[in-house]
């Protein structure tokens, strides 16, 4: 049994894998890192994803107090998240739509996946996920509600990924979820823990349940989409996930907040 001392060691461990995934913040542990580690870590991508919601409300509340309008406002606090994970969901996002709408069979959905082009469907896909999540935010406008916004989308939308790894295989023998192996199911369900408390906090009771309910429908059919398409999720598919789950939640506290 391990002590205080090394639970706590191995809890920073995974925090500073899941943020430096995520991010682009230089906080990854100096040793190289195992695939069963990243698997581990998952459990703390939704602190990945405060991380990140917290970094656009502070742009935003920056662009508020020098008295920049809700729109330009909305759209700084989106470039900062864009900026501070590298686009790696929005990547994901593009890559799998250019796949699954252009490719014909499993194998060209693939190949045309880890092209780093992006083609039409994933342009459109950039276009309306910039456009839905920019037009929230402004709607919202008062900056502490903004705050809360943000938090809870990138927070619940990253606490999806850690399920669908552990229950939906991958569809490449090699590539970023493949490599990052099957979180135990121990690590899922604290994501899923986190997400919800961070839901219920921020939206109450029937809003978080709101939330949670478009994210496991959002979940489903995506998962089930990849499986008819490729056999299986990619770091695109999970990516693509996160994109579309914020957004939901993002339009979910547009109606709430």
């Amino acid at each position: 049994m391990k002590s205080y001392t090394e639970t706590a060691h191995d809890l920073i461990i995974d925090l500073r894998i899941a943020i430096s995934l995520c991010t682009r913040l230089p906080i990854g542990p100096s040793a190289k890192i195992s695939d069963g580690e990243v698997a581990r870590a998952s459990w703390a991508l939704p602190i990945a994803g405060l991380v990140v919601g917290l970094f656009g409300a502070a742009i935003y509340w920056i662009a508020a107090r020098s008295h920049v309008p809700p729109l330009p406002a909305s759209a700084l606090a989106i470039a900062a998240t864009v900026m501070l994970t590298g686009a790696m969901h929005e990547d994901g996002l593009a890559d799998t739509a250019d796949g699954f709408g252009g490719g014909k069979t499993r194998e060209s959905k693939l190949e045309i996946m880890r092209d780093s082009r992006i083609g039409t469907y994933g342009s459109c896909a950039l276009i309306l996920s910039l456009m839905l999540r920019w037009s929230t935010l402004a709607e919202i406008a008062e900056p502490r509600l903004v705050a809360v916004a943000l938090i809870a989308a990138h927070v619940s939308a990253r606490a999806v990924l850690p399920i669908v790894m552990s229950f939906v295989p991958p569809a490449r023998a090699d590539g970023l979820s493949s490599g990052a192996g099957q979180p135990p199911q121990q690590s899922a369900a604290i994501a899923l823990a986190l997400g919800t408390i961070c839901l219920l906090f921020s939206f109450g009771p029937s809003g978080a349940l709101m939330a949670l309910l478009a994210l496991g429908a959002i979940g489903l059919l995506l998962t089930r989409l990849a499986i008819k398409a490729i056999g299986g999720q990619t770091g695109d598919v999970l990516g693509a996930l996160e994109q579309v789950g914020e957004a939901a939640v993002l339009l979910i506290a547009a109606s709430l907040l």
